[in-house]
């Protein structure tokens, strides 16, 4: 640190507070460097013509420190020689605070900020106006051309002192343009990447190609955007004949395109039509990209090959009463679910919530088509839903439907359990892809029928890892409620996650969910 700084800002009061602090040996040392510190090098110069604003700092004639930002294009700020800098005073507010106290106290500092790099400069000036008549000469060097803004007058600085500053609590912050330059490599890459894939997608799955192996060939007839996350797919067959009936709460296994992988959607048109099936697939940002490649490559005439659809969540047949309770896109198996009952005659209510009223899908048809049956609750209006008050208020044998986020799902199973509602009578289907939970512990699985061993560490589900290793193992789902992945345990003891088995498909059967289900202990040995 240079002599110079210290000199003007070590005054008395300071070096009682450093002796105070227990710092004043510690600073000493600044006193008596070698440098002055009041004359620029070349790192300092570079420094300063690089940056585009600074913070500089006057004091009025009542003692009052005036703090302004200056900005402009980079470089607007000059180094004239190595004891001055100055730059061109650009037309303001017309408040003329700094100039004003400039006027009566020539004094000025500075702080010059680098954010990306955290490195700063502390400068000390005495500062002087100069009018354009005075020096035109000097007011031309200090003018922008490229800068389309009024130049009112010159700023020059003599300089006292000057420091750089610890970086240590400097937060880097970017700006538009070094953002620009930093994503540049990043952004050409996508770009050839899409071109590349817009290539592939024509050839593979243009309307005269199919994806998927299933032995039900289906050709996209809609698309319709509901919300501005959700699009729904009109999916039927080439000829247009019937399709294979469905129940309310079935569900389809889609390709995804450019992968081996399915993603799982309910069946959310009325199952009374046979003529078409229709899903809807909520673009999720935070997924693992087959929802976002489903909006991005599937168009109108697009083939598919998929599995017969199967209903892991269907509708009681008798004539108790059914609550269905629907959170974003959980609403499509209990759409359907509402259109079997309204048609039959059955007592039902549809409650269905969202965080707002343009995010509730089918909100218009559901509200023409069910009236008084259905009621909506938008989360940023304040409407939220009891679910308490809505248990216990249905009747006695009411059967409960849920499908949703898993929150909405543990509110419902625990309001139903402080309640003492039977929980045959909850039903739910999660609409989200299991995961790990926080605290769950590596185990081995070893496959009986090969002998293969796999470990499952503590963030991995077992099916993924079967998955993994190129092991043909069927799932659906993948969130524990269809129980197309179950597979039997022939040694060790499963922590059972899933919805959709039976207390005597756990026990007596020996079965277990792969997508949810985990180990006591060190592993198991499973029937693959």
């Amino acid at each position: 640190m240079a002599r110079k700084f210290a000199d003007i800002t070590f005054t008395p009061s300071v070096k009682a507070t450093q002796t105070l602090n227990g710092s004043r040996s510690a600073n000493e040392s600044f006193e008596h460097g070698e440098m002055s510190g009041d004359t620029l090098g070349s790192n300092e110069a570079q420094f300063i013509e690089a940056r585009d604003g600074f913070y500089q700092a006057t004091v009025s004639e009542t003692g009052w420190p005036y703090v302004q930002f200056r900005g402009g294009p980079a470089g607007f700020l000059k180094v004239l020689d190595e004891r001055t800098i100055g730059y061109a005073d650009f037309r303001g507010n017309i408040q003329y605070l700094s100039v004003g106290n400039l006027a009566a106290n020539d004094r000025i500092a500075m702080i010059l900020m680098d954010y990306p790099n955290r490195r700063r400069l502390k400068i000390w000036a005495r500062a002087r106006i100069v009018h354009h008549d005075e020096d035109p000469d000097l007011l031309a060097r200090l003018e922008v051309p490229t800068y389309r803004a009024r130049v009112e007058r010159a700023v020059v600085m003599t300089i006292e002192a000057f420091d750089w500053n610890c970086p240590q609590h400097i937060t880097p912050r970017f700006t538009e343009t070094e953002v620009d330059e930093l994503t540049a490599p990043l952004r050409d890459r996508v770009a050839s990447l899409e071109a590349i894939t817009d290539s592939s997608a024509a050839s593979l799955i243009g309307p005269d190609r199919y994806i998927g192996a299933g032995p039900l060939e289906l050709i996209i007839t809609g698309i319709r955007q509901l919300t501005p996350e959700v699009r729904a797919y009109e999916l039927r067959r080439p000829d247009f004949e019937d399709l294979p009936a469905v129940s309310a709460g079935s569900h389809i296994e889609v390709p995804v395109p450019f992968t081996d992988d399915t993603r799982t959607y309910s069946i959310a048109s009325n199952p009374g039509r046979r003529d078409v099936y229709e899903i809807a697939v909520r673009l999720d940002p935070d997924g693992t990209g087959g929802s976002r490649a489903i909006h991005q490559s599937y168009t109108l005439g697009q083939h598919i090959r998929v599995n017969p659809p199967i209903n892991g969540f269907p509708l009681h047949q008798d004539d108790r009463p059914a609550v269905l309770i629907g959170g974003g896109i959980g609403i499509t198996p209990l759409k359907a679910m509402a259109q079997v009952l309204k048609a039959d005659g059955r007592d039902f209510h549809l409650h269905y919530v969202a965080r707002s009223r343009s995010l509730l899908a089918y909100q218009s048809k559901l509200s023409c088509a069910l009236k008084q049956a259905v009621t909506f609750y938008a989360s940023d209006e304040g409407q939220r839903i009891d679910i308490t008050a809505l248990l216990s208020g249905a009747p006695n044998t009411a059967v409960f439907y849920v499908c949703g986020p898993q929150s909405l799902i543990e509110d419902v199973r625990h309001s139903a359990d402080d309640l003492g509602i039977d929980a045959k009578r909850v039903r739910f289907e999660l609409f989200s892809t299991a995961s790990p939970e926080p605290g769950d512990s590596p185990f081995k699985v070893r496959l009986a029928q090969s002998g293969i061993e796999l470990a499952v560490a503590h963030d991995q589900t077992l099916l993924d890892v079967l998955l993994d290793a190129g092991v043909g193992a069927h799932h659906g789902c993948k969130s524990g409620t269809c129980g197309t992945c179950a597979v039997k345990v022939l040694e060790g003891t499963p922590v059972h996650r899933d919805a959709a088995l039976s207390d005597a498909e756990h026990d007596q059967a020996g079965l277990m969910c792969t997508c949810v289900s985990r180990a006591v202990g060190d592993g198991l040995v499973i029937d693959l």
